[in-house]
């Protein structure tokens, strides 16, 4: 069931241009997609793999529409190649809501491995990184939504489990 703050984030989003959006199914975003499917003025095209997400959001790029993702971090490792050579090489403006998961609390294993490699990863590919922690960082949100259109890069927004646990 959607709460506030995943009706503030789609709103947020509206707000700045977005009017793409696609989607891997997550337990901590499914709020979020839940909204994302009841707004007509958004575009909703959901994916079954983050690279191939990439692709729709450049495509929608290239037809004037202005994207963004939602995913979650234990397949940022297969979106590098995406990223770099498609996202970044065509300076496509792209927030990408990233579920953080793996830290402290994790109860499934295989999520761990790749929280710690997330960050590292996401600097060695120079993309700016904002980790929310708590709700009411959200207030954040459309200052970075409007510095990924203006500097025309892809910036990831990581929301870990006491984010949404603190979410009303």
């Amino acid at each position: 069931m959607a709460k506030d703050i995943d009706r503030r984030i789609i709103q947020d989003l509206l707000d700045n241009g977005v009017d793409f959006v696609t989607s891997v199914p997550c337990k901590q975003l499914a709020g979020v997609i839940e909204v994302l499917d009841e707004t007509e003025a958004l575009k909703h095209v959901p994916c079954n793999k983050e690279d191939e997400g990439m692709g729709l959001c450049a495509g929608a790029f290239m037809g004037g529409m202005k994207p963004a993702i939602i995913m979650q971090n234990t397949a940022l490792g297969v979106t590098v190649n995406s990223l770099a050579t498609l996202i970044q090489f065509y300076q496509i403006p792209l927030p990408m809501l990233i579920s953080y998961r793996g830290e402290v609390g994790e109860p499934v294993a295989c999520q761990v491995e790749m929280a710690l490699h997330t960050k590292a990863l996401l600097a060695q590919l120079n993309i700016p990184t904002y980790h929310l922690h708590h709700a009411s960082q959200v207030e954040e949100l459309p200052g970075i939504l409007k510095h990924c259109q203006m500097c025309s890069k892809p910036v990831a927004i990581l929301t870990d489990a006491s984010f949404w646990g603190s979410a009303t």
